[in-house]
């Protein structure tokens, strides 16, 4: 995080920040930690020299372009505003789909770099100008037609301690303010889908229904990226309302377009992350683990493993999710002992469902800050397409399926 954003309470980090907990580890166990540490850091020293403690493995080249999951649309008239902007997850479907880029917020200083790199014309505020917590949105009013973002979803997942409203990074409340002053025609609220557990219930009928009901007609919906071909395991909660009846009345949940059994009903088949990534066959494939962020928990980390579980997925992958490299050359000369393939930056985008070209750079744990933070695009392509058919701005999305069920 950078410096100037330290007086921040829901970006601080260290173990000084307000939502920290440590580890109740002996100091065995600590210096243990501390030495796998140096002995890492040490072979990845000697791997950059070219003293490789394990022969080079072949750099791969992607069989997935995440772009053929999100083709581009003709515009449909409507413009979308993005808070809590990140990586640009939500920017990226909603621009796909058709929409209008009204601007981007995000508090992270390094954001404005990224999303103007990747697409210059677009507006973004960053660093204190992207703080949303001090922006009047009344000006927008009348201006932008979808109000879309994915505040930090810490205060709801097991990573964060899940405090909810307790914790300062608790973000959830500045977005429906925004929704309340700007007054858009829909909007979309994503975030993990422990926010739709039961021990949320309150905090989401008492923080997003009550205070919109008035005006917005709200949907919750869970949807799983896999289902919209992106390789990895990621279940999100979306909050959808729409201001206008008829079309909170024609709005449906986005079908799934892909899935991870036998292709029926024309659905088309989710790649594993070994065939995904362009990995040769071992005769095991199947979905990545939920990819975790480079910023989860009070120190930075290069590592995508967000529980036991799913170390043990990434191992029968024999993929290597820790230490990940800062590209596809540093990743192939750094070869893990076990011989398994070490994950690059590039990697991690095609798991999350980012296009090749979007401008993620090194140092490594910001940019899995962001790609692990980020909402997987497609997904956010699949929610702004039914947003634009809600709002009688698109053609109802077909599939074989759905054909069948209308002409019954």
């Amino acid at each position: 995080m950078a410096e100037s954003l330290k007086e921040k309470p829901y970006t601080a980090r260290g173990t000084d920040a307000p939502w920290y907990s440590g580890w109740d580890i002996s100091d065995v166990e600590r210096e243990r930690f501390r030495q796998t540490s140096l002995a890492s850091g040490a072979a990845k020293a000697r791997a950059m020299r070219g003293e490789c403690d394990v022969p080079k493995l072949p750099i791969p080249t992607p069989r997935l372009d995440p772009y053929t999951l999100m083709p581009k649309l003709r515009s449909n008239g409507l413009s979308a505003l993005s808070l809590f902007s990140g990586g640009g997850g939500l920017d990226i479907g909603f621009d796909r789909a058709g929409y209008k880029h009204t601007a981007s917020y995000d508090i992270l200083p390094m954001v404005e770099g990224l999303l103007k790199t990747a697409r210059p014309r677009w507006k973004v505020f960053a660093g204190d100008a992207g703080d949303v917590t001090q922006i009047d949105w009344k000006p927008y009013r009348g201006k932008v037609d979808v109000v879309h973002g994915g505040p930090p979803c810490q205060p709801f997942s097991h990573g964060g301690s899940r405090r909810g409203a307790a914790d300062v990074r608790d973000m959830i409340p500045e977005l429906v303010r925004a929704v309340r002053e700007a007054r858009p025609r829909a909007f979309v609220c994503e975030n993990v889908s422990g926010l739709a557990t039961k021990k949320f219930e309150d905090y989401v009928q008492q923080t997003i229904f009550e205070p919109l009901k008035s005006r917005y007609r709200i949907q919750m919906i869970t949807l799983e990226a896999a289902d919209f071909g992106v390789p990895q395991r990621r279940k999100r909660v979306l909050f959808v309302g729409f201001a206008d009846k008829e079309a909170a009345d024609r709005f449906q949940a986005p079908r799934p377009t892909h899935t991870t059994g036998q292709t029926t009903d024309g659905l088309l088949r989710t790649m594993g992350a070994r065939e995904a990534l362009g990995l040769p066959d071992i005769g095991f494939d199947g979905l990545a683990p939920t990819i975790r962020s480079g910023w989860t928990g009070p120190r930075n980390t290069t590592s995508v493993v967000n529980s036991a579980t799913s170390a043990n997925t990434w191992a029968q992958l024999r993929i290597w999710p820790n230490g990940v490299a800062a590209n596809r050359v540093a990743a192939s000369a750094f070869v893990a002992k076990n011989g398994d393939f070490r994950l690059s930056i590039e990697d991690c985008m095609v798991l999350q469902g980012f296009p090749a070209d979007w401008p993620f750079e090194a140092p490594v744990y910001k940019a899995l800050g962001l790609i692990g933070n980020s909402v997987s695009p497609p997904m956010g392509y699949a929610v702004a397409r039914a947003v634009a058919v809600a709002l009688g701005k698109s053609k109802p999305i077909s599939t074989p399926s759905a054909k069948r069920e209308r002409a019954s």
